[in-house]
């Protein structure tokens, strides 16, 4: 019997993909800014924090502040923003 010698091509004519060696999805710049954005969601929840009365029966105004009503949500939306934006941005081919 003779062995069959594989060439790289199948054996309908068409070559065989080229696999690129094991490389991760993201650059390492995408994860410092994926990094970056988890940081202004933590800071985003953690000013949402606070203004709760533990007592039932009596108000407590500060929960309407601005650092509640205003600026948590904004720093929520551009926390979001930025990951988005780490997740999107094409690595730099290193050639």
């Amino acid at each position: 019997m003779a062995k069959k010698v594989v060439t790289g091509k199948k054996e309908s004519g068409e070559s065989q993909k080229e696999t690129a060696p094991n490389k991760l999805a993201f650059d390492k710049t995408n994860y410092y800014i994926i990094l970056g954005g988890v940081g202004l969601l933590i800071l985003g929840y953690i000013l949402m924090i606070g203004g709760g009365s533990d007592d039932p029966n009596q108000f407590n105004p500060e929960i309407f502040s601005a650092q509640r009503i205003t600026v948590a949500p904004v720093t929520l939306l551009l926390g979001f923003a930025v990951v988005l934006y780490g997740i999107m941005k094409s690595p730099k081919k290193a050639e």
